[in-house]
Order: structure tokens, then C-alpha cells, then sequence
């Protein structure tokens, strides 16, 4: 069936090209315009398939023309689509971590042998998703990535958040900048109680749970004012959290 386009505009008003379409139906955006066709600028361009062709078009008719959403659009991803963005961020994942528990951690050997033991040994990494990601954290970071996390931490501590300093200097080991701050700084900074990844300054994950504390899917965030609100959260967080071993030190 043929789709249904809305012409929406156009950045010449003598050739009609380049210009703006879009799908009364679907919201998708057509654009035409010239080809991108010097081999060295297509070089360039990343993420380019097969079959696939470059336009060059000015800025000013996707500022005029482009549809504008009224809220935040997000996109629904499964657990084994998460996975994913681990293997293919480009420079940084960064993590604004704040929930009290995470149910999925009491569920194994390892919180039991915390529980019971008060302290985690080194064999306790071994398990499919925990060595997957320390291995992909040990890969990453050593091709000059970032791997980096703020935890905020109620006092006196949970359970649940005194489990994750056990564990942390093993994924400090492979890499990861973990850093602490209590939940008091963490409200005098107004900092939302949200759990969420932030890969390379540019996509939000953020993490949605149920009422038992299980992690259910995630929201794939691109829109522009969001990325820059979860930026701002990182720095603020960043600047005022405490190093791993110094925080654990004060504890």
C-alpha cells in the first residue's frame, strides 16, 4: 500500500529540491535533495548500508520544515537489546545509579554468600551476565573507552547498596570508575531519582522497574533536551560523588 505523504516544505522556492515530506500515517520524515557523491566525503559518513543514499540538504529546511514532536518520544527495548548498547557506545557510558535495592541481585549464590558471609569471594563473578559484563568492561576500556558510575547511597546503607560496595572493587578491577555519594548531597543537588545509563552524551537508557524492584525494559531517549537535562545530572553528580576507596574509607 502506498503511503500517504504531506508535502511540508522546501528550501528552494525555483528547483522545489531539497525538500521536506512527511507520513500523515507513520510520522516518518522523507527528505530529497542532491546526492552526496565525492567519494572521500562519503567515506565520511558512518553507519552507511547498502542501498542506502546520502542528500545533502541546508540546515535551515529541517529547522523550518522537519515535524516538531510536543513530548518526548522514547523507544521500548528488551533486556537483550540493553545488552547491546554495552558493545557498541563509541567513547563513554556513564550511570546514575539511586534505588535502594535491586531485586534481580538477591536472587543469586552470591547474595546469599554475602548475606550469610558479610563479605563476596573472588570466584563470585562467575555467572553469565556478571562475567559478560566484566569482560565487556575489560574490552572496552582498554581500547581508551569509559566505563563510569555514581551510586547513591542512603545512611545508614541497605543491604542491597552495602552488596554493591562488596562487589564493586572487582568491576573497579576491570576498569570502571565507580564513585559514591550519600543521598543527602544527592537531594541538596536535586538529583532525580531516576536509574539510567548515558551513552556517549547522546542516548539515554533510561532503566524502568515494577514494584518488586525488577528491572522490565528500558526507554531508548534521543531527544535533545533530555540528553542535555542527563548531562547536566552527570556533571553535577560527577563533580560532587566520592572515589570508590575514599568513600568506603569514611564508611
Amino acid at each position: 500500500m502506498a503511503r500517504r505523504l504531506r508535502f511540508n516544505g522546501t528550501g528552494s522556492g525555483v528547483t522545489g529540491c531539497p525538500s521536506v515530506h512527511e507520513d500523515v500515517d507513520s510520522g516518518e520524515v522523507i527528505v530529497h535533495g542532491p546526492p552526496l557523491t565525492d567519494a572521500e566525503d562519503v567515506a565520511q559518513l558512518q553507519h552507511l548500508s547498502e542501498g542506502e543514499v546520502a542528500v545533502v540538504v541546508p540546515r535551515s529546511l529541517l529547522v523550518d520544515w522537519a515535524p516538531k514532536e510536543q513530548t518526548r518520544q522514547v523507544r521500548t527495548i528488551d533486556l537483550d537489546e540493553f545488552h547491546t548498547l554495552f558493545e557498541t557506545f563509541e567513547h563513554t557510558a556513564w550511570r546514575l545509579e539511586t534505588r535502594r535495592r535491586y531485586a534481580s541481585d538477591e536472587s543469586t549464590d552470591r547474595w546469599r554468600q554475602f548475606t550469610e558471609a558479610g563479605h563476596l569471594d573472588a570466584d563470585w563473578m562467575e555467572g553469565s551476565v556478571v562475567t559478560w559484563f566484566a569482560e565487556t568492561v575489560r574490552s572496552q576500556t582498554a581500547q581508551g573507552k569509559r566505563f563510569e558510575r555514581v551510586r547513591i547511597v542512603d545512611e545508614p546503607a541497605t543491604t542491597g547498596q552495602r552488596y554493591l560496595f562488596e562487589s564493586a572493587k572487582w568491576n573497579i578491577a576491570q576498569g570502571e570508575d565507580i564513585r559514591q555519594m550519600r543521598r543527602a548531597d544527592a537531594d541538596r543537588l536535586r538529583l532525580p531519582a531516576e536509574d539510567f545509563w548515558l551513552f556517549d552524551s547522546r542516548l539515554i537508557a533510561l532503566l524502568k522497574f515494577d514494584d518488586d524492584d525488577q528491572l522490565t525494559h528500558v526507554d531508548l531517549i534521543t531527544e535533545p533536551a533530555e540528553v542535555v537535562r542527563c548531562s547536566m545530572i552527570r556533571d553535577a553528580a560527577w563533580h560532587h560523588a566520592v572515589q570508590w576507596r575514599d568513600f568506603m574509607a569514611e564508611m
